[in-house]
């Protein structure tokens, strides 16, 4: 089937990092976390003032440490999207002195911008704007701030002072449709996706890909609820999937929650992209896709303590280790199954099998 759309009804310094307060500024509250765990690591987390916008009255903080200003879409345990982000700057931090200060749950690019220029008049080292969506606002507020090193995500397009990153999302996507290929009895493959943009739509080529090469009679039937954050659409999206007789689901984007709580009440199998999400199916969930963004930001923290700004694109693939499969264990993947999946990594990562992005 052709893909649809559904419209839209309407530091380490190991103690972790700040996370800035949405509840001002105009910033939109969607990214509050529960209390963490002290026997899950060092994870102090303090809560401090939003990133003032005007730079007459910043006041840049004086830190021996490497600071990060990061803005994001989702919250930051949203299992997708922003925790991939968040989950790579704590591996980070066990090799480079950081400080990390958050601006998570900000959708609107208005209150993104607002928060960027925040973080670029506070201090920061490197300012990251973690969304395929904030790409014109990163832009924008890069050229204001010519002596601020920013990066920008998912993109491919660097500035004199933006390094862009991105995610060869497809390669996970291959190795997830092979497997999906396998556990399919109705030859019916659904995906939930947010927009044909950005890793969304390189894992979702790479997944339709790998089922195809596995089993070419399947079908993978996509939805694109045009929206990254609405997890209600995503759950009625997977419910008129699930209805078609689609009996293995997948989906990118922060709002795949939805997606994978009807999954887990059908039984139907779910593949993960982005951040492992395990947690949300222990049943259901058989393996995820994850980004070690750490892998990119670490030669951007590099370069610009040797005084470069940007102007470089850098990739996370499976050759770099910059993207990994965490197999669920509680699923009971068939051995000969993981064998295959595991080996169809290999051949990536070495080259040998060639997953091509989407043109």
């Amino acid at each position: 089937m052709a893909d649809t759309s559904l419209a839209r009804s309407r530091n380490r310094r190991p103690a972790w990092w700040v996370v800035v307060g949405l509840v001002a500024c105009g910033f939109v509250a969607t990214a509050c976390s529960d209390s963490p765990d002290p026997a899950s690591g060092p994870v102090a987390v303090t809560v401090a003032a939003p990133p003032s916008t005007p730079a007459t009255t910043a006041t840049p903080v004086t830190s021996a440490a490497f600071r990060i200003g990061l803005v994001a879409p989702g919250a930051e345990d949203d299992r997708a999207w922003t925790q991939s982000m968040i989950d790579s700057l704590e591996r980070l931090g066990t090799e480079r002195d950081i400080d990390v200060d958050v601006a998570a749950g900000l959708v609107d690019a208005d209150d993104a911008e607002e928060a960027l220029r925040g973080f670029a008049d506070g201090g920061h080292d490197l300012v990251i704007a973690h969304g395929v969506q904030f790409g014109r606002v990163v832009q924008d507020v890069a050229d204001e701030y010519p002596d601020v090193a920013f990066a920008s995500g998912t993109s491919s397009m660097a500035g004199a002072n933006v390094f862009a990153y991105s995610a060869a999302a497809e390669q996970g996507g291959y190795v997830n449709g092979v497997i999906a290929a396998a556990l399919t009895s109705s030859n019916l493959i659904g995906v939930v996706g947010p927009v044909p943009a950005g890793d969304a739509r390189a894992y979702i080529s790479g997944f339709r890909r790998g089922v195809t090469a596995e089993a070419a009679a399947a079908v993978v039937d996509v939805i694109y609820i045009d929206s990254f954050s609405d997890v209600r659409l995503a759950s009625e999206a997977a419910q008129a999937l699930v209805a078609d007789g689609v009996d293995v689901l997948t989906g990118s984007g922060q709002m795949v929650t939805g997606a994978i709580g009807v999954a887990v009440d059908s039984g139907a199998p779910w593949f993960g992209t982005q951040s492992d999400q395990r947690e949300l199916g222990p049943d259901v969930v058989v393996a995820s896709q994850v980004y070690h963004w750490e892998v990119v930001l670490a030669p951007m923290v590099d370069r610009i303590a040797t005084g470069s700004t940007g102007g470089e694109a850098f990739v996370a693939t499976f050759a770099n280790g910059g993207l990994g499969i965490e197999f669920n264990d509680g699923f009971g993947l068939d051995p000969a199954v993981r064998a295959r999946a595991d080996a169809v990594i290999d051949a990536i990562a070495d080259g040998s099998l060639v997953v091509e992005p989407p043109t």
